[in-house]
């Protein structure tokens, strides 16, 4: 490999963790809002997505400016397509976290409706997932990478177990219809982004080992 080269490999990996952290900060600030009912809060989600898209755009042409002047091969050529792809996730991740946030908004202007207790159970394993995705990243960890696509199937029971609860409270009180489909709505959002993150460690996977597991990933290996 080139000095140049791995210049600007390790340029583009701190470009990627520097937008992995605000799309992290950007999910807590959107699930508080959605807790504390904070306008403000919200829209200060909803203001940064712009920044998170510019952020976006530039680690994306910067992977294409890579590809064209290195022709890089093997293990260069597959950490580059990576990022490609870990880039747009984190990008999707920072939209839902702003989608998040516009319900937030709703909310605030409805009723209060009780949040379900296991939201901030789904909440932290989300966030956890995110970052241990983005640490499998950085380390070429694929034992971690594999922990959390197994993950990705306990967020999907706590989403529809919260949904199940949901349905019960607006069946209960029709009033509570609207706040809780917003709810409803919210808790979606929130498992697709876990759903990136196990994309992340997909393509991690695929990183280290030269493995597609996309779409087929189901062990019973433990972590």
């Amino acid at each position: 490999m080139s000095k140049h080269l791995q210049r600007d490999l390790t340029s583009l990996q701190r470009d990627l963790m520097t937008l992995a952290a605000s799309v992290e900060e950007a999910l807590h600030k959107a699930i508080k809002s959605l807790e504390t009912r904070h306008h403000a809060l919200a829209q200060e989600v909803i203001d940064g997505d712009r920044q998170i898209d510019e952020d976006e755009n530039h680690i994306e042409e910067e992977c294409l400016k890579m590809l064209a002047l290195h022709q890089p091969v093997a293990v260069d050529l597959r950490r580059i397509t990576a990022a490609l792809k870990i880039n747009a996730e984190l990008e999707r991740m920072g939209d839902l976290a702003e989608d998040i946030a516009e319900r937030a908004i709703h909310l605030s202007t409805l009723p209060p409706i009780p949040l379900p207790a296991k939201l901030q159970r789904m909440t932290d394993l989300t966030t956890s997932m995110v970052r241990q995705s983005l640490d499998s990243f950085v380390n070429l960890d694929v034992r971690l990478a594999r922990t959390v696509c197994r993950l990705d199937d306990e967020v999907d029971r706590f989403n529809n177990e919260i949904i199940e609860e949901l349905i019960g409270v607006m069946r209960s009180n029709p009033k509570a219809v609207e706040a809780g489909l917003s709810l409803f709505s919210a808790t979606r959002h929130l498992e697709r982004i876990a759903d990136h993150a196990t994309n992340i460690a997909e393509d991690v996977v695929y990183l280290a080992e030269g493995e597609i597991v996309r779409h087929r990933f189901k062990t019973t290996e433990g972590p």
